[in-house]
């Protein structure tokens, strides 16, 4: 049977376990700041490290930011909290424990919607979203045969947002942790960077044949610092599984770790059950108490969301999708358009100055729109200029907006008049410059005139050069056809 066929005859399912590391100013339960990129061991106290007679407390704002997400997510919060110790040994875990939610999750039972390709949306289930701390970190041969422990990172602040395994295919897991980024930026509770490990994301898969009512036995994949190696994992993963089941082998329960060098999935423990963690209470940390009030507090600090910025792009400022989904990928940009839009309602050309000039200018610099010196009402008056037919877009992109950037603080009108840039609208001027590049290019009329009308762009290059990027495009275009015949 053909491998295509084979695969069909087989359904995934997948299932995410998404850290966000939480931006607070402090750990989780400790005073010291975790900072990615300080120096090993540089942030630390006695608490991360357990030393004895150390007593961990509460980051209030690790809490609220969790309440956010599960709010975002449409979960149950939960009122009473306690933490539990989830026992292991490991080397990067200074207690020998770490301090997690066990039973009693804060969030539970929501639910979060992505977009799918040709305008589709699908809702995935959020089985929950707990609290807990981050382990160390093992770094492997940077001394030849030795393992190295860092613990800056232990007892950061971390949120897992564990779903159920609604996905069916590697892309919908893209889709997912797209999206899920997206939200804990806009909500500012998580940086998002998988690269530095500030997100990072456990894949559950498992196959099951199309007539089969039970899932398969699920495989967990870890260590992935990308949401396309999480894609290339799933998929990886998907065909190993039908190929073991193909033939007559069983799926074991087990952790594995993807290689992204080469594409592939590698065992790395058998994996294990709940009781081997011995979870118990904490017996150091009071329960924590959510009220009604806490939670609309919460409610009220939270922020527009790319989706409502999608859907006000959209319906009233009539932007395509694409444009609007462009644009809402960051929220600073999202912001900054629609502070644009405040001062003029041209908003179809507000979204071209964002995707075209200032994107390209931000990329070139590599800085993100806060950063940004121009601000939107000067935006807004160059749209206003083209749109009036005093200036055309070549000179406002080509010549006026490198100027701008050089002087941000200057006024668009006085650039514009030290520059010469407003547009001529007298034909007598424009028909000199017209006859000069006519008479300047006689071979090229000749072919223009046999049918190569390809090189009216020619033609009008030229004559832009001639005045300087001031001649009115459409007079020039219409008394060019005119001249030339």
């Amino acid at each position: 049977m053909p491998k295509n066929k084979i695969l069909e005859n087989y359904i995934p399912v997948i299932g995410l376990e998404i850290h966000a590391q939480l931006s607070t100013k402090t750990k989780m339960f400790s005073p010291e700041r975790y900072e990615y990129g300080a120096l090993p061991n540089t942030s630390v106290s006695n608490i991360t490290l357990a030393h004895p007679g150390t007593m961990p407390s509460i980051n209030k704002k690790a809490i609220e930011y969790a309440i956010k997400m599960g709010l975002v997510c449409d979960c149950k919060i939960n009122e009473y909290n306690i933490f539990a110790r989830k026992n292991y040994f490991y080397p990067d875990l200074p207690k020998g424990y770490q301090i997690t939610q066990h039973n009693d999750p804060i969030c539970s039972q929501g639910n979060i919607i992505i977009d799918l390709e040709n305008n589709k949306e699908k809702k995935v289930r959020i089985n929950r979203i707990h609290l807990e701390e981050d382990t160390g970190k093992a770094l492997h041969n940077i001394i030849p045969n030795k393992t190295l422990l860092d613990f800056n990172r232990a007892g950061a602040p971390l949120i897992e947002i564990v779903t159920e395994p609604d996905l069916a295919c590697s892309k919908e897991a893209y889709f997912l942790l797209h999206e899920i980024r997206k939200i804990v930026r806009y909500l500012e509770i998580c940086d998002g960077n998988m690269e530095e490990g500030s997100l990072r994301c456990d894949a559950n898969i498992s196959v099951m044949k199309r007539e089969d009512k039970e899932y398969g036995q699920k495989v967990e994949v870890k260590n992935m610092n990308s949401i396309r190696n999480v894609q290339l994992a799933i998929e990886y993963e998907i065909v190993r599984q039908i190929e073991e089941l193909e033939k007559g082998n069983t799926i074991q329960s087990e952790t594995r770790s993807f290689n992204a060098s080469n594409g592939k999935t590698i065992k790395m423990r058998t994996k294990e059950t709940l009781s081997d963690y011995r979870y118990f209470p904490e017996p150091d940390i009071s329960p924590i108490i959510i009220n009604d009030k806490w939670i609309n507090e919460i409610k009220s600090s939270i922020p527009i969301l790319a989706r409502e910025y999608y859907s006000k792009f959209t319906q009233e400022y009539k932007l395509p999708s694409y444009d609007a989904k462009l644009i809402t990928e960051n929220k600073e940009l999202a912001k900054y358009f629609e502070s644009i839009c405040k001062f003029t309602k041209n908003y179809k050309s507000a979204s071209n100055w964002i995707m075209g000039p200032i994107k390209s200018h931000l990329n070139d610099l590599k800085i993100n729109i806060s950063e940004f010196e121009i601000i939107p009402k000067q935006i807004a008056s160059i749209i206003s200029l083209i749109d009036e037919g005093k200036l055309n877009m070549s000179s406002a992109t080509k010549i006026l907006f490198p100027k701008l950037i050089d002087n941000p603080k200057k006024e668009i009108e006085l650039i514009v008049k030290e520059l010469n840039l407003i547009q001529e609208k007298d034909t007598n001027k424009i028909d000199l410059w017209i006859n000069e590049v006519i008479k300047e290019n006689p071979q090229k009329v000749d072919l223009y005139k046999k049918g190569k009308k390809g090189l009216l762009g020619m033609f009008m290059g030229e004559i832009m050069k001639k005045s300087k990027g001031t001649a009115d495009p459409s007079i020039t275009s219409q008394k060019l056809k005119e001249i030339l015949k």
